[in-house]
C-alpha cells in the first residue's frame, strides 16, 4: 500500500463522478477507484506529483504542470471509464 495521502480535492472530484477512492493496494499507484464496491481502476504513479500536491506549493506551477499533463495525456484521458480518464478527472 502506498503512503500517498488522498487530498480533499481528489475526494470531491471522485464524488462528482459517482466513484469512491482509497489508497491503492498497488505500491506503484496512488489511488484505487471503486464503483459499486468493485475496483475499476488504479491511478497515479507514486513517483510523480499531481495537481492538488503542486497546488500546495505554488498555484502558478500547479497550473503549468496541469496544462502539460493534459497535453501529454491527450490520447488516453477522454475514454470514459479508463485509467487515464479517472487519473485526469480525479488527480488533475
Amino acid at each position: 500500500m502506498s503512503n500517498y495521502k488522498i487530498t480533499s480535492y481528489s475526494k470531491n472530484k471522485a464524488k462528482k463522478l459517482g466513484v469512491t477512492i482509497k489508497p491503492s493496494s498497488n505500491k506503484k499507484k496512488k489511488i484505487d477507484v471503486f464503483k459499486g464496491g468493485k475496483k475499476i481502476a488504479s491511478i497515479g504513479a507514486v513517483a510523480y506529483k499531481d495537481y492538488p500536491n503542486y497546488l500546495k506549493e505554488d498555484k502558478k506551477l500547479a497550473e503549468k504542470r496541469r496544462k502539460a499533463y493534459k497535453k501529454r495525456h491527450e490520447k488516453d484521458r477522454h475514454k470514459k471509464g479508463s485509467n487515464g480518464y479517472y487519473a485526469d478527472q480525479i488527480l488533475w
